[in-house]
């Protein structure tokens, strides 16, 4: 399965489950990154880390270690 980390810049892709538990998983799902939403994706650091998204209207910043737990589908 693609994670979020897989995904490239311009790319518009599906949550489809979000891995991992406890603290890590409530903090993603309290940004609006939930099973089903749509998210966009709008720069990579030069180092690859952070990735910018856009999710429910607004940007955000992932760390890849956090866009790891994320599977996707394009």
């Amino acid at each position: 399965m693609k994670t979020l980390r897989d995904a490239g810049i311009g790319d518009t892709v599906k949550v489809v489950k979000i891995n991992g538990a406890g603290a890590i998983k409530r903090r993603i799902m309290d940004m609006g990154i939930t099973k089903g939403v749509e998210i966009k994706i709008r720069k990579v650091a030069p180092l690859g880390d952070p990735v910018e998204i856009t999710v429910r209207g607004y940007e955000l910043s992932l760390r890849k270690a956090d866009a790891e737990i994320i599977e996707i589908e394009e």
